[in-house]
């Protein structure tokens, strides 16, 4: 019986797949444009608020950026949701680190998009995951 139970678990284990909010789950992705490069970290996609970490670095401008007012978080082909808020260092400076805030997607899609656009480029830079 207990060895059934062991197989029982086993198998559903590896049929599961990996938890969304899982640590290290989905990679950092940067993009560098115009001075500017932008660094986004998915680090908590559970529960009722996801999160993702933002780091600005430039040598060439002030990093006047507002994320809570110029970033999105969309579902595959799904219209964009505004973050709840942006916890992180203030306008100014050459270096930003922060974290933003969504309301969860449900359900949760297959994949996922955020973007940010930025004052003085003409599209927004946009980073994917694919989640499931």
């Amino acid at each position: 019986m207990r060895r059934r139970l062991i197989t029982l678990f086993a198998c559903l284990a590896l049929a599961m797949p990996p938890a969304v909010g899982a640590a290290g789950a989905l990679p950092a992705q940067s993009s560098s444009a115009a001075g500017v490069t932008v660094k986004a970290t998915p680090r908590a996609l559970a529960g009722p608020v996801w999160e993702f970490e933002l780091v600005f670095d430039t040598h060439t401008q002030n990093l006047n950026d507002d994320p809570a007012k110029t970033a999105s978080l969309h579902a595959a082909g799904g219209a964009g949701a505004a973050p709840l808020a942006w916890q992180g260092d203030p306008p100014g400076g050459h270096h930003r680190k922060g974290v933003l805030r969504f309301k969860a997607i449900t359900p949760a899609p297959d994949a996922l998009e955020l973007r940010l656009q930025r004052a003085g480029e003409p599209s927004p830079r946009v980073f994917r995951w694919k989640v499931k």
